[in-house]
């Protein structure tokens, strides 16, 4: 009976860690001696050559302006409730829209460079004090890695066996 009970909890295991992985994907955990500044990760930001400098300015102007919508918003929401996704994921999720509309509408790869600067920078002048509700998420212990391991190594040859043995039964009966 308890094998027969197996994938119900692999299924069940999977889904679990997936949703506690999606639940805890904004946190962001920095190390108290990460530093970046803006003006050093735009400076070093660099283009594909084929694309036109025009382009280039355009992107990097309007960048800049959802850099600054963002701090705009930010400015409103109040440093307590920094690490509290329902206050943060509007601007959050306005910037990131913003350098991919821009990104877009400018025919720039999305995501480049540029974007991602920004990205990091917002999480680490933002969020860097922002930790889990709960433990981060530690490999599983033995007597439940152990069997995720095994099952698709031994499901493999038993099902060729398998597939083996009802292909020689096809061929007697002809």
């Amino acid at each position: 009976m308890e094998g027969r009970c197996l994938p119900l909890q692999l299924f069940l295991l999977v889904v679990t860690v997936a949703i506690r992985l999606d639940a805890h994907s904004w946190t962001t955990l920095t190390p108290p001696n990460a530093t970046i500044s803006l003006e050093e990760g735009l400076k070093n930001t660099t283009f594909n050559s084929s694309m036109e400098t025009s382009e280039d300015e355009n992107y990097s102007v309007n960048a800049e302006n959802c850099w600054k919508f963002f701090v705009h918003q930010m400015a409103n929401v109040s440093k307590v409730h920094w690490c509290e996704w329902r206050a943060v994921s509007r601007p959050y999720s306005e910037l990131r829209r913003c350098l991919e509309d821009w990104a877009d509408k400018l025919n720039v790869g999305y995501p480049n460079t540029l974007a991602e600067n920004y990205i990091v920078y917002s999480h680490r002048l933002y969020f860097r004090n922002c930790t889990m509700e709960h433990p981060p998420l530690l490999d599983p212990p033995e007597n439940v890695l152990l069997p995720l391991i095994i099952t698709p190594i031994c499901l493999i040859p038993f099902l060729v066996m398998l597939v083996v043995l009802k292909s020689k039964d096809g061929e007697m009966q002809s």
